[in-house]
């Protein structure tokens, strides 16, 4: 099953599997049942009798709900955060540690969605994408399903000193979430394939892929330690770490088109003029 957020003529609405859910559905609602008791629910719509072409994909995530990001949960991650730090013994530790990086990237209002614009920071000369694999986590910290992430990243900011990591990885349009939420356990997102491809002007500026069984971490563990001592009634999404990091040569120009495809799901954003 498959959850859009879409904008239509009679405002936003939900559709599962291409059929509009009823009017006053909400990603919040949903998330604040227990999976068991969503999944039961979901399963009694029809979406065969509520078929819709009509509408544009927004953002999963809605004004409200949170999304946190997991770092340094593949080698590949670790290994371009050492090289690109005066601090490197950073992020070999938290490689390492039992604990894992987990930092809050954006709320709801500031995420944008599938063909929506991203942006890199005006101060910064080294910026990326990071394609991720996003949970889509319940009040009660249960996976209930996954969608892409793009967790754009000042390199130069970070690199300089890890202090400056919320600037490098929190500002508008730096967070991108989308368009569909899968709806499955952790357990079926154990070998998912990642892909990101960065076309600039026609051609193929860059190319990359990973695979979640790469991961440092598992995906209970991160969710184990996000929900430790906070709560979320509303759900939250967590972006899971990057194993796609692009070299020193590369930095996101305006105009790029990023295309993210996590499992099933794929996001696709242009990266705004200055």
């Amino acid at each position: 099953m498959v959850l859009n957020r879409i904008s239509t003529n009679e405002g936003v609405r939900w559709t599962l599997d291409g059929g509009m859910l009823p009017n006053d559905t909400t990603l919040s609602q949903l998330l604040g049942m227990s999976k068991a008791d969503m999944t039961h629910l979901l399963r009694q719509f029809n979406p065969e009798g509520h078929k819709t072409n009509l509408g544009l994909n927004m953002s999963p995530v809605e004004p409200e709900q949170e999304v946190w990001a997991a770092g340094v949960t593949y080698l590949r991650s670790r290994i371009e955060r050492e090289a690109e730090s005066a601090a490197a013994d950073v992020y070999a530790l938290v490689y390492e540690a039992d604990r894992p990086e987990l930092f809050f990237k954006a709320l709801g209002w500031r995420t944008v969605g599938h063909s929506d614009s991203i942006r890199v920071r005006k101060d910064s000369n080294w910026n990326v994408p990071e394609p991720e694999l996003t949970l889509v986590i319940n009040r009660y910290m249960e996976i209930v399903g996954y969608t892409a992430g793009n967790d754009v990243s000042s390199r130069s900011i970070e690199g300089a000193n890890p202090l400056y990591l919320p600037q490098a990885k929190s500002y508008d349009g730096s967070c991108s979430v989308g368009p569909g939420i899968v709806l499955c356990d952790g357990g079926s997102m154990v070998e998912l394939g990642i892909h990101i491809s960065i076309m600039r002007e026609g051609s193929i500026e860059f190319e990359g892929q990973a695979n979640t069984s790469q991961m440092k971490r598992s995906l209970e563990d991160l969710v184990q330690f996000l929900g430790r001592e906070m709560t979320f009634p509303n759900g939250v999404f967590l972006m899971t770490g990057t194993g796609i990091v692009p070299g020193a040569e590369f930095s996101l120009m305006p105009k790029d088109i990023v295309t993210i495809r996590v499992g099933e799901v794929e996001l696709v954003n242009p990266v705004a003029e200055a």
